[in-house]
């Protein structure tokens, strides 16, 4: 499309506003804002304005005349009643060059493409879109990922920045549940909300990449995955505890049970054993650890990560269990335990509730307090049963077994405390030296023996655990070992050697990370390409040329309630033969959690319609590894972990979990390494760099605390009292007095200033589109980037972003000049065709490389600082040269692509600039331009001098004359001679009787 067919603009005339403050500066009026509070008024001009773009593309330009005649004189009516003008018109720019963009595919990468030249690959993590649409928070990552993609294109990159949905999941089946609406529906209703709300932002996907999880075409591939990691017995089948919800009908990730009940809907969950498919991650685990080392990631990201991971070193010992008379019965616990040296202060077992060895230890007169409390701790998430500041609650169960070292024999407890997911689901509890033993030993008056002391210090019973590591004490037996006076390592390593050497036990490496559950029982997900023999129930997994296995239309997709998935319904796709033997056989019911279909999006990617293969070759080993991800750091511990392992993606999860230092999400993920295994991947590491971008939260609120009376009291009385009701305050009626903020009517009454993460419950989200309508987008894209740096957390404040809008509308009037009397603009520019000045030309590259260096570092906000800086200056002068002006837009550009488009075309270009060499700093002008010179009369300096770096003589001594303090040395004395040093010195050398002169003046 050729630009110069696009000039057809409406104007509307707008009134002036009064100043409005930008943090605490003053600014004058410029251009002006909407009022956050003219939203009737917007939708009205909103539909206007689409009356004005419908008549742009009419050719009968007496209509079009008439139309926006009477369309203005009503808006121009409208907006002197409300006292609102816009600082330059974005509601023209943007949505025409967002349908440029699009008509012409811009952002399109080919292909068959020059892969001489350098790729960037830009990704943002896989978003679930959900009916709520976006609020402000999203655009941040996305609007940092659309700055790098402008930015490298360019400089000359093939970019590939892609987008696409994480469609499956729980969410969307519940709301079908609910509505008795197909989930199909609801989601691509989603997906194309989420999808208008993204190109409202200008973002430069490559539109033509975009994948849904949901569609055959990909999961086809998600199924091809699960079949090779079938083929090396990655994935298997195994009876184990899951958290079951009998309301939902379906199995639950740990991440979805919050307080014994299910994230959506609140309904109880329970624990209960199930036959489920579980990923043979633990396989990887040291691989994993390993190639952290050499990734660009945060350090605290990789630290998470290892942690997760969890590899711990230490032993396996097996404890006999002892019958009523103290004789050892044919069934032993392992347990397994990284202090070995501490063996000898084993006052007792603890057993996970879930262990199956519990039900045979149990004792008659134990059995019922021991199952009910089984009961409850099926209530409980991991989590809740990990927290360390929880009180440890645990029953007797009746049975003692024998210590393998000393013949002692200890009782076997039951506490919710120990996971079976962990270790052995059994451990030895040494209350001296483990805190969590120590509480719960102290609760229920079980021995404490220390066994291991700090070097040369003595240790009692100091009323806590020492955890410690020493010289062993206490420890040594009749059945031939003695590790007193031992350090902790040598102690460990010689009870090791002994248990290995007697049969009782053996080294052993164990890890926190264990093989995650695969199934779920929805509807709403990938079909297991799985079918299973009636007659042996042998299962088989299907041809790869039976990929993809659909997903059956289904108008009941409600749980059975028997445990059975929804699938199971459909009776007609679940009954079907074995292609090989003829045989009857069931198709499996379960389906793949939410995550299955994002674990290897950005593969997909780099090949999205190929039919063949899961990725071409050729474009995987051009493409790979993603240069730049960017996500939240919600999503860091685990997305990121098993997108290594597996490329994995969207999981919800509270930052505060991780904060408590567990968090157990029963998800599965597909192991990247068995990708690179096999030959799919080229690269061990799917992402070169991963950028946590932080949360932005909602506006302050301000609450004021009551007493049990109602009375207002002040903060920090509050806090004394303990119990008290708080009440919203609106912020007009709120002062800030030194550090605090109080009531304007009352400054007595401290009020609570908090900002929390946006949420629909505390009725603090900001909706993009709102935003979009009162500022624009590029208003709205670059406050999200000047708020702070990128990796922070920060406050939405609705006046910032009203001090960026008058920023764009600046920059908008020094290139396109004053509005004319009526409101509108003149459709060229103001700048001129002479050559810039050599101070023009110094605050431009100045600009440039600051510009380069921050995009660079993503630092985009001090990037934005150094663009304002220079139209601070660019005002001062008389003149705005096209070089200078032309370089300039090139820079906004990544950051206002609207606006540096429509800049672009009026100063004269046919062509997007998107493709536009950005400007390069020239270095001659980065260096200061003046210098300091010292001036010395007859040898002594008198005073210093700023003059150009090549300063001629005759210009410095000209500079010393005509300075205050130097001008009575050399004003009307006679000179000798004249000593200058370019750059260094000038020596002005006077006659004697001058010299006499100039000394006593």
């Amino acid at each position: 499309m050729n630009l110069q067919n696009m000039q057809a603009r409406t104007h509307i005339q707008w009134l002036a506003p009064p100043p409005i403050r930008f943090g605490s500066v003053l600014l004058p009026p410029a251009q002006g804002v909407h009022s956050p509070k003219l939203s009737n008024t917007i939708s009205s001009i909103r539909n206007n304005t689409l009356i004005l773009r419908l008549c742009n593309r009419n050719s009968n330009l007496r209509t079009r005349g008439l139309i926006r005649s009477s369309v203005a004189e009503q808006e121009q009516s409208q907006n002197q009643q409300l006292g609102v003008r816009r600082a330059y018109p974005f509601d023209e720019i943007e949505p025409k060059w967002q349908q440029f963009w699009e008509d012409n595919s811009t952002f399109r990468m080919p292909d068959e493409i020059d892969t001489s030249k350098p790729k960037f690959y830009v990704l943002d993590m896989f978003p679930y879109p959900s009916g709520a649409g976006l609020h402000v928070g999203h655009p941040l990552g996305y609007t940092a990922t659309d700055i790098l993609a402008r930015f490298k294109r360019m400089k000359g990159y093939n970019v590939l920045h892609p987008m696409g949905w994480d469609a499956f999941g729980l969410p969307a089946e519940q709301y079908a549940i609910e509505t008795g609406t197909h989930p199909k529906i609801t989601t691509r209703k989603n997906i194309s909300r989420f999808r208008t709300q993204l190109k409202s932002l200008g973002f430069s996907y490559d539109w033509s990449r975009e994948i849904s999880t949901i569609e055959p075409e990909y999961y086809k591939w998600t199924q091809w995955i699960f079949l090779q990691l079938l083929k090396r017995g990655l994935a298997y089948q195994a009876e184990v505890p899951v958290n079951w919800c009998p309301a939902l009908g379906t199995v639950l990730a740990n991440e979805e049970v919050v307080d014994g009940v299910s994230e959506r809907g609140g309904h109880p969950v329970i624990r209960k054993p199930m036959l489920q498919w579980m990923l043979r991650i633990t396989e990887y685990a040291d691989r994993l650890l390993e190639d952290l080392d050499d990734l660009d990631w945060p350090e605290s990201v990789k630290d998470m990560q290892r942690n997760w991971i969890g590899r711990s070193e230490g032993g396996e010992m097996e404890f006999s269990v002892l019958n009523s008379e103290g004789k050892e019965r044919e069934i032993n616990i392992k347990i397994y335990t990284t202090r070995p040296d501490t063996i000898f202060g084993a006052t007792y077992l603890v057993m996970a509730p879930e262990h199956p060895l519990l039900q045979s230890l149990m004792t008659a007169e134990k059995s019922k307090s021991v199952q009910e409390y089984i009961d409850l701790a099926s209530r409980k998430s991991d989590l809740e049963r990990t927290e360390l500041q929880k009180e440890k609650t645990g029953v007797f169960s009746g049975s003692y077994a024998r210590n393998p070292v000393n013949g002692e024999a200890i009782p076997i407890w039951v506490a919710d405390y120990v996971l079976g997911s962990y270790g052995t689901g059994a451990i030895m509890a040494v209350p001296a030296h483990d805190t969590r033993d120590y509480e719960f030993a102290s609760k229920y008056d079980i021995p404490i023996r220390w066994v291991v002391t700090p070097d040369g210090e003595k240790i009692g019973d100091s009323g806590k655990a020492f955890p410690g590591e020493g010289v062993v004490i206490n420890s040594s037996s009749t059945f031939g070992l003695d590790i007193n006076g031992l350090s902790s390592k040598e102690a460990a390593s010689k009870v090791i050697e002994w248990a290995e050497k007697t049969g009782t036990g053996k080294k052993q490496v164990n890890y926190k990370l264990r093989d995650w559950l695969f199934a779920r029982q929805r509807y709403w997900g990938e079909p297991i390409p799985v079918i299973f023999l009636d007659d042996t129930s042998e299962s088989i997994p299907l041809s790869e040329t039976e990929l993809p296995l659909m997903l059956p239309e289904l108008d009941d997709f409600t749980p059975t309630g028997t445990g059975e998935p929804p699938l199971s319904k459909a009776e007609s796709w679940v009954k079907t033969k074995d292609p090989l033997s003829g045989k009857p056989a069931r198709r499996e019911t379960s389906t793949m959690p939410q995550w299955a279909g994002s674990c290897w999006y950005y593969l997909r990617f780099m090949d999205p319609k190929n039919s063949k293969e899961l990725v071409a070759k050729s474009k995987e080993k051009y493409w790979s590894p993603v240069d730049v991800y960017v996500g939240g750091a919600e999503h860091a511990v685990l997305h990121l972990l098993y997108s290594r392992a597996t490329p994995l993606d969207l999981f919800k999860h509270n930052v505060s979990n991780l904060s408590k230092g567990f968090y157990s999400p029963g998800y599965w993920a597909y192991p990247y390494k068995v990708l690179y295994d096999i030959g799919v991947v080229s690269t061990k590491e799917p992402f070169k760099c991963v950028i946590n971008q932080g949360i932005i939260l909602g506006e302050v609120q301000y609450m004021a605390c009551k007493d049990s009376d109602g009375n207002l009291i002040s903060a920090e009385s509050a806090e004394t009292m303990g119990e008290h009701n708080q009440e919203r305050i609106p912020e007009e009626n709120v002062v800030k007095s030194g550090d605090s903020f109080v009531l304007k009517d009352n400054p007595n009454i401290r009020l609570i200033a908090r900002a929390h993460k946006m949420s629909k419950s505390r009725g603090n989200v900001v909706n993009p589109d709102d935003v979009v309508s009162e500022y624009g987008a590029d208003s709205l894209r670059l406050y999200e980037m000047f708020m702070g740096p990128l990796r922070d957390s920060k406050t939405w404040n609705t006046s910032g972003i009203e001090g960026v809008h008058r920023f764009l509308g600046r920059t908008w009037r020094l290139i396109i000049g004053s509005p004319l009397p009526d409101g509108t603009f003149q459709d060229g520019t103001v700048v001129t065709d002479e050559e810039p000045t050599q101070e023009q030309l110094r605050s431009l590259h100045k600009c440039i490389a600051k510009v380069t260096e921050e995009i660079e570092g993503t630092r985009f906000n001090t990037g934005i600082s150094a663009m304002m800086e220079f139209i601070n200056v660019a005002y001062k002068w008389d003149k705005h040269p096209r070089l200078v002006i032309e370089t300039f837009v090139l820079l906004l550009s990544p950051y206002a692509p609207h606006m540096a488009e429509e800049l672009w075309f009026r100063l004269g270009h046919t062509q997007s600039l998107a493709y536009e060499p950005f400007p390069k700093a020239d270095p001659s002008f980065l260096k200061e331009s003046t210098i300091v010179l010292p001036v010395q009369i007859n040898g002594k300096t008198r005073g210093t001098i700023h003059v150009e770096e090549k300063c001629s003589e005759e210009d410095a001594f000209q500079l010393a004359s005509q300075d205050e303090k130097l001008s009575k040395y050399l004003n009307g004395k006679s000179i000798k001679k004249r000593i200058f040093v370019p750059g260094k010195i000038l020596n002005v050398i006077l006659d004697r009787e001058n010299a006499k002169v100039g000394v006593r003046g």
